[in-house]
């Protein structure tokens, strides 16, 4: 789970750290607000975006079980974990 939302953390930060990385090309300060304060909307809405992407593309990707799911049981005396079948 950590690792799902560090993901989605990355992927909504993409768009500030390339825009910073665009500042710094630019010969601009990254660190003063000034530089940042008109672009914060639109880099907040592209990382949201990409985010929701992200979903999106998982959904129509995922793999996809006709069966159900057998829970963990004991079979002949061992334990048998669960799986997608």
């Amino acid at each position: 789970m950590a690792r799902a939302l560090i993901d989605d953390l990355l992927l909504f930060l993409l768009p500030f750290a390339v825009f910073g990385v665009w500042l710094v090309l630019r010969q601009r300060s990254p660190l003063r607000w000034l530089h940042w304060s008109d672009h914060a909307a639109r880099l907040a809405i592209a990382g949201v975006a990409l985010v929701i992407a992200s979903f999106v593309v998982a959904a129509l990707t995922a793999e996809r079980h006709r069966d159900g799911f057998v829970p963990t049981h004991i079979e002949n005396g061992r334990v048998v974990p669960g799986q997608f079948r």
